[in-house]
């Protein structure tokens, strides 16, 4: 079936052939006979060949070709692509396909039309089903009813078949070439992939830190309420309170990320968070230590996620207040520690790869592990990241750990 596919791809470009062949065909006996003077004939053949020209660098030509080498030749090719313009070096190697397709195909044409025929004339007069069928065909030793007639048509044939097939098998090779996303059209397509996939990575470090530190917040508030419900009602309920606006916090931030995989931009969807909503963020069992921060908005809402992302890491691996620091010189550096708790199985999370993605994005470093008997985070960024320096949004100095905060806003302390 192989062969016979190709064949037929040949046998195709043959069939395209057929109109240039009339259309020179018509030229050549027109100037022959009307004897026109040498300028007409010279403007009326170039007139043929600038509209013979054309075609092989259109776009419908590509896909035709593209389409038909994908269905016969069974060549793994892109889809043409609409939507761009063309390039002259995609135009070049499309028009050089189409030329050789053409001439191939006019050849392998010319070959089953003498082969096809030969064969059967002998066939018929050998048979007796015909008379004088090769009256005429006198070459040589071919002479009219030989047995050499027979061998001349077998070999023919065999001559055709063998071109077809090695033909298309050079086609099937020189389509990925010729038809093929030139290094231009590869290099934006994985430009593409990579804008996407660098998308997806964004949305998915969203999702798990907005939601896992809810998460985390929320099991560990679920806990000391269970823990304290008969002994200290008030606490518990305190604790509940914390649990419900935890949780509708982390929905609106979940509202805000599907809103954004849903690209659906009639949607009021909040901004993300920054340096200016760490409030939070700083429960009374975080101990804060902020100073002066003027940050562009970027640097902001990757540092709050990075914040976020270290104090759920500090609830997971450690027991105990965790301590945040943030100060600003000639770049932003957060750091998060608390006492390891060795009790706790922390699991295989995302939460220490996603800040490292992000601070990669920036060109900040991060360490995150055991300090001692403390666990630490401690992330820097730098304050331009390719990022315009108007974009900063300033934070107030010395924001105490509890300062402006509800009794109810986060962890509630240890009662015990």
């Amino acid at each position: 079936m192989g062969i016979l596919r190709r064949t037929v791809f040949l046998l195709l470009g043959g069939v395209l052939l057929l109109p240039y062949v009339l259309a020179a065909g018509l030229l050549t006996q027109m100037v022959l006979e009307s004897e026109p003077t040498r300028a007409g004939a010279i403007a009326i053949t170039l007139v043929g060949v600038l509209v013979a020209a054309v075609p092989p660098f259109l776009g419908g030509t590509r896909e035709l070709e593209i389409t038909a080498a994908r269905s016969l030749l069974g060549v793994a090719l892109p889809d043409h692509d609409r939507s761009r313009r063309l390039a002259l070096e995609t135009r070049l190697r499309t028009a050089i396909w189409f030329a050789l397709h053409l001439l191939t195909g006019g050849v392998v044409g010319a070959v089953a039309l003498i082969a096809i025929p030969v064969v059967l004339f002998v066939g018929t007069e050998r048979l007796g089903l015909t008379e004088g069928a090769l009256t005429g065909l006198d070459l040589g030793p071919l002479q009219a009813g030989n047995l050499l007639w027979v061998l001349a048509g077998i070999v023919v044939l065999a001559i055709a078949a063998g071109a077809a097939a090695g033909l298309g098998r050079l086609a099937a090779t020189m389509a990925p070439v010729l038809l093929g996303p030139s290094p231009a059209e590869r290099a934006a397509a994985e430009q593409d992939r990579e804008r996407r996939l660098a998308e997806r990575n964004r949305l998915a470090r969203e999702l798990h830190d907005a939601v896992g530190h809810a998460l985390t917040a929320m099991t560990l508030q679920a806990g000391a309420a269970r823990a304290v419900f008969d002994a200290d009602p008030a606490f518990a309920r305190q604790a509940l309170a914390a649990i419900e606006e935890t949780g509708r916090a982390a929905a609106e931030e979940l509202d805000t990320v599907l809103g954004v995989l849903r690209d659906d931009l009639s949607a009021d969807r909040r901004a993300a968070p920054t340096l200016t909503d760490l409030d939070r963020l700083l429960t009374p069992s975080v101990l804060a230590e902020i100073g002066p921060v003027d940050v562009p908005a970027a640097v902001s809402r990757e540092a709050f996620r990075i914040v976020q992302e270290s104090l759920t890491n500090a609830a997971r691996h450690g027991s105990g207040p965790a301590t945040l620091h943030i100060r600003q010189d000639e770049e932003l550096t957060i750091t998060v520690t608390n006492t390891i708790n060795n009790k706790i199985k922390t699991g295989h999370g995302y939460g220490i790869s996603g800040m490292r993605e992000r601070l990669r994005l920036l060109g900040g470093e991060l360490f995150a592990g055991p300090d001692g008997d403390q666990w630490r985070v401690e992330a820097t960024l730098p304050l331009d990241a390719g990022l315009p320096s108007d974009a900063g949004l300033p934070l107030d100095p010395g924001v105490p750990s509890d300062a402006g905060l509800p009794s109810d806003a986060g962890l509630p302390s240890d009662p015990s």
